[in-house]
């Protein structure tokens, strides 16, 4: 068995001239990523059998192929080029302190939250996010006044300075086999008086000619989603954040159907910060997987 001095250090470049060639299926090949000559290559994977005391590649007229040590050398190279890389880039990036003051309405908190906030926090641990609760309304104007660094607010459409991430139906949600849809009037969870989905959902039970009421002070989700689940009131949430073991409820419950609402992103007017645009980025990215939500 080799004994391999545990002083000697491996070049990284040569390990990824060899994955490139690899790669590329040959040294000719690589020479355009590598920026070398093939005489250059060439030494370069010369340079790594010398240092292993092995032979890695085999060459033939129909190419190469890797010997039984290269195999087990290309394993390694992999990893280490990718520690190599994940490290330069950590590196290069700096870290920021400080907050970032996000207003989310409460109702899209739970599916929306989880999609990019974990991934942000990892790429910038010592930021701190916190988040206003609030109605659209009022959050586009904590954003003008300055309270929130950046929104995201439920809207029936986007003003030219804001930015939609989807469009996602709204719909009518009920308990389980309830019948709280049938009676008449309509009792309705509503939460924030200025709620948007509210003039939409009224408009339509006007056209459908379906008297309704609100279950007043439900101004907490939790309450809201509290009360349908007793089958006193139904509510109008959007699709993709309907809670787990509730109904949608079809137009077989009597209902009138209801328009598409808009997820919008919202920065301020003046230039944002580095912390605020990255989060926006962490958003847009999260939320561009699925620009629209089947109903």
């Amino acid at each position: 068995m080799k004994t391999i001095a545990m002083n000697r250090n491996i070049d990284i470049a040569l390990l990824r001239a060899f994955v490139t060639v690899i790669d590329a299926g040959g040294m000719t090949a690589a020479t355009g990523t590598l920026k070398l000559t093939q005489a250059a290559v060439s030494l370069q994977i010369k340079r790594l059998e010398d240092l292993f005391g092995e032979t890695l590649i085999t060459r033939g007229r129909r190419g190469f192929t890797l010997t039984r040590e290269g195999e087990r050398l290309l394993v390694w190279a992999q990893r280490m080029l990718a520690l190599n890389d994940e490290m330069l880039l950590d590196m290069e990036t700096p870290e920021f302190d400080g907050e970032i003051r996000l207003g989310i309405p409460s109702d899209i908190m739970t599916a929306y939250l989880p999609m990019f906030l974990k991934n942000f926090v990892r790429d910038y641990p010592r930021a701190r996010v916190t988040f206003n609760s609030d109605s659209s309304v009022n959050l586009r104007r904590e954003l003008d006044a300055g309270s929130v660094d950046l929104a995201i607010t439920t809207e029936l459409s986007c003003d030219p300075g804001g930015e939609t991430l989807r469009l996602d139906p709204l719909v009518w949600v009920g308990a389980p086999k309830g019948d709280a849809a049938r009676r008449r009037p309509l009792p309705v969870s509503i939460g924030w008086k200025d709620c948007t989905f509210v003039p939409p959902m009224r408009e339509a039970l006007r056209r459908a000619d379906i008297p309704w009421y609100g279950i007043p002070d439900l101004r907490d989700t939790t309450e809201q989603v509290a009360a349908v689940a007793a089958d006193v009131a139904v509510m109008v949430w959007m699709t993709s954040t309907v809670p787990s073991g509730f109904e949608i409820l079809d137009e077989t419950s009597g209902l009138p159907p209801l328009p598409p609402f808009m997820i919008n992103l919202h920065l301020p007017r003046s230039r944002p910060g580095h912390l605020v645009r990255e989060l926006a980025r962490h958003i847009r990215g999260a939320l561009a997987e699925t620009r629209e939500v089947a109903a």
